[in-house]
């Protein structure tokens, strides 16, 4: 820990690999010299073609990972492993399981992570967290099961949000929705993906159990991506070797528009402390929670849902891909949209109201019209991807500091996550077919996350326009001190 350059109430924690990495290279002097935009596009195609990928594919299989027992329900497992669960409550206490060490531990693992150079610290719970996905495939009953279920809760908390805090020191507020999305977008790849796979593996004739195979499949390229994600992924953009010493110059620049990034490993105590009393973290918590309760009862339960219409179990686990298919191709519009017209707050509010409505017309409709009903899941799955994904660029920008946001993004995470375990025990198949009480509070909640939205964006637009007033409008790209203030500086403004 260094404190010779540190201020008050700043932790810092300078790696051997973020102190040296100044240096020359072949590329730092370009041979034709390119004007300012140019050389920003031609630097943001590079990161995207080196972060994304690898860190989208990550996601991918992390959503898998957590959300595969719900194609594996449908496989055998509870007749293998959990002696037949006739009422359902073991396999929703092994998915509910996940979310324990889930939200216990996003907050710690965040903020440690600002200490940690972040193809280290991702790449490593990658590795952790696909390990514990693979050996169960060799669990044979409810305790082994569970406690590798625990284990892929820890090392996922620390994958995540980090990931989302590591966006922030290379995408401009102008670029980041998008890129979340791109990113988030993967989980609902992994629903459609995973429809897939299943729908194959179930036709497969081997010795060993079909889900078995399925949770192989999916955890053993998550350790190798793992792996190589330690090599590949830049660190953070001072000392990154990925980059040239004028594209880091530039990327520093990109950091701080708007807003004032940290430089090197620092932790401002203060900003954690204003995380935790900050209100609209949670109002974030509570918006997040209505949709994390619909994607907890979406990625675990949508194949039983959609059994229920008559489907046999194969053509269950194929017809859950649409749906997730059309919330990818949503949720990549919205984002982009937003990004171009710096507002998110009214598409949130958007996307959730299409999600309670979704769980209202299951509610409502009786099992005879299969179709309308088939309809509804493609509402609430493009509702509630578009809105989650939003919900995270949303913030992403308006904590105003490194620091804060490393806090406040887990913060509201791990109270929305909770919402996971309620959707994990809202459908029991002792209420199969109606499953009323899963849709009425499933719905319920998301009018609840549209009324949450609309609180924040119009307090959002009511305080840009106070200091507007009281400070005049500031230019939208111009750096922005936030190192004591975060987004209480006078010169911040939050995107609505």
């Amino acid at each position: 820990m260094h404190s010779n350059h540190a201020s008050p109430g700043i932790l810092s924690l300078a790696r051997p690999e973020e102190t040296s990495s100044y240096h020359e290279s072949r590329e730092d002097v370009p041979l034709i010299p390119l004007d300012p935009h140019t050389a920003e596009t031609r630097l943001v195609h590079k990161l995207d073609r080196r972060i994304l990928p690898i860190t989208c594919v990550l996601y991918l299989f992390a959503y898998l990972d957590r959300s595969n027992l719900g194609n594996a329900r449908l496989q055998g497992l509870p007749e293998d492993v959990l002696g037949g669960d006739p009422t359902g409550l073991l396999f929703d206490w092994l998915v509910a399981i996940f979310f324990i060490p889930y939200i216990l531990c996003q907050v710690p693992w965040t903020i440690l992570s600002k200490y940690y150079n972040p193809r280290i610290w991702i790449g490593g719970s990658a590795i952790l967290w696909g390990l514990c996905s693979t050996s169960m495939s060799m669990a044979n009953d409810f305790d082994s099961f569970l406690i590798a279920r625990l284990g892929l809760g820890v090392f996922e908390a620390a994958f995540g949000p980090s990931v989302v805090l590591y966006f922030s020191f290379y995408y401009t507020k102008a670029e980041y929705g998008t890129r979340i999305a791109s990113w988030f977008g993967f989980a609902a790849v992994a629903g459609a993906f995973g429809g897939l796979l299943a729908y194959g593996i179930q036709h497969l004739k081997i010795s060993i159990a079909n889900w078995r195979l399925l949770f192989i499949i999916e955890g053993v390229p998550t350790v190798l991506l793992g792996v190589l994600c330690l090599f590949l992924l830049p660190g953070r953009p001072e000392s990154t070797d990925f980059l040239t010493r004028a594209e880091r110059k530039l990327a520093i620049e990109r950091m701080n528009r708007g807003t004032s990034g940290d430089i090197g490993s620092v932790v401002n105590q203060k900003h954690v402390i204003a995380a935790f009393l900050d209100w609209r973290i949670y109002v974030a918590g509570v918006i997040y929670f209505g949709l994390n309760c619909a994607l907890g009862s979406l990625s675990a339960f949508l194949p039983t849902i959609i059994e229920t219409m008559g489907h046999s179990p194969a053509l269950s686990q194929l017809m859950t891909v649409p749906p997730y298919a059309v919330a990818a191709l949503i949720l990549m519009i919205t984002s982009y949209t937003s990004d171009r017209i710096q507002s998110r707050g009214l598409m949130v509010v958007s996307g959730c109201s299409l999600g309670g409505i979704g769980y209202m017309i299951l509610l409502a409709v009786t099992q005879e019209h299969i179709h309308v009903r088939y309809l509804a899941t493609f509402c609430i799955a493009a509702g509630t991807y578009a809105s989650l994904g939003l919900v995270i660029a949303w913030f992403a920008h308006n904590l105003g500091s490194e620091t804060k946001r490393a806090a406040g993004i887990p913060l509201y995470g791990a109270i929305g996550q909770t919402g996971s375990i309620l959707g994990s025990h809202l459908y029991p198949l002792t209420e199969s077919p109606a499953y009323s009480r899963g849709f009425g509070v499933s719905g319920a909640l998301m009018f609840l996350a549209a009324f949450s939205a609309l609180i924040l964006t119009i307090s959002y637009r009511w305080e840009n326009a106070r200091r507007n007033a009281a400070f005049g409008k500031p230019d939208r790209d111009a750096p922005v001190d936030t190192s004591e203030l975060a987004d209480k500086a006078p010169g911040f403004r939050y995107i609505p």
